[in-house]
């Protein structure tokens, strides 16, 4: 019969807490860039081109994409691959990959648009980014309903 250590078990399992707790710092600081920049591009697309307030703006959003919102995507992409395999097979975990896609394709659709406004390419109107400024918003809600009640399907 092998020895088994019950210690290295509570090591596993105090692992997987640190993982889970900067998983939920990861994102809340992603969450934060995209309730944020779409705010940002609706204030934006009320400048005129050129103006002292678009280069702000422009400085503005560079800032939150590159240095809040690309590094904690990287933290939620890396410690939720860690954290995933203990849920692939339920039901709502499905769903909340689908979700995740979904604030992934918005990530990368308002980061096209920061590069849109960078070069004074803008033709989208104020009401379209409030619009848009609400999609992960609904997304969030899902995810977070499905991981806390975890219905099953």
């Amino acid at each position: 019969m092998e020895y088994v250590d019950f210690m290295d078990l509570f090591d596993l399992y105090d692992y997987m807490l640190w993982i889970k707790a900067l998983h939920v710092v990861g994102v809340i600081l992603w969450m934060v860039g995209l309730f944020y920049l779409p705010r940002l591009y609706r204030y934006h697309a009320r400048e005129q081109a050129g103006s002292s307030a678009s280069e702000t703006f422009k400085v503005m959003e560079r800032r939150l994409l590159r240095a809040i919102m690309n590094p904690a995507l990287g933290i939620v992409l890396v410690t939720g691959l860690l954290l995933w395999g203990q849920f692939l097979l339920d039901g709502w975990f499905h769903i909340k990959l689908l979700m995740v896609a979904g604030m992934l394709v918005a990530h990368g659709v308002y980061a096209r648009w920061r590069k849109n406004f960078e070069a004074d390419r803008n033709t989208h109107s104020a009401v379209f980014y409030r619009v848009w400024g609400e999609v992960p918003t609904l997304m969030m809600l899902v995810i977070v309903t499905v991981v806390i009640v975890k219905p099953t399907f």
